[in-house]
């Protein structure tokens, strides 16, 4: 991604019915969605009773907050490092929480 290159995104705190809760941030470029979703369950929590919309972790002192853009700058990074981005419509958030949590360490 180069410094031309701009996203639009958006956080969501999702739960309908008996489905598991997720956040999900939505990232759109040219009209085309990507969702980064990450879902409450063994690999980590997300918001909820505990902690402001957006916010999601693997434990005491692991968390990325969703809402702010350093950290949306580098789930877009390592996805983009990955060659996940442009292009895929749904990411397991999980799968880059490690890699981005190290980076805004």
């Amino acid at each position: 991604m180069d410094e031309r290159t701009t996203y639009r995104w958006s956080v969501r705190h999702k739960r309908q019915d008996d489905d598991v809760p997720r956040d999900v941030l939505n990232l759109y470029l040219d009209g085309v969605r990507t969702r980064i979703v990450f879902r409450q369950g063994e690999r980590g929590a997300v918001s909820g009773g505990y902690s402001y919309i957006g916010c999601v972790s693997t434990g005491p002192g692991k968390l990325l907050n969703l809402r702010e853009p350093g950290v949306v700058r580098g789930l877009l990074d390592e996805a983009t490092a990955r060659g996940l981005l442009p292009g895929t419509a749904e990411l397991d958030g999980w799968d880059l929480f490690d890699a981005v949590l190290d980076r805004a360490g």
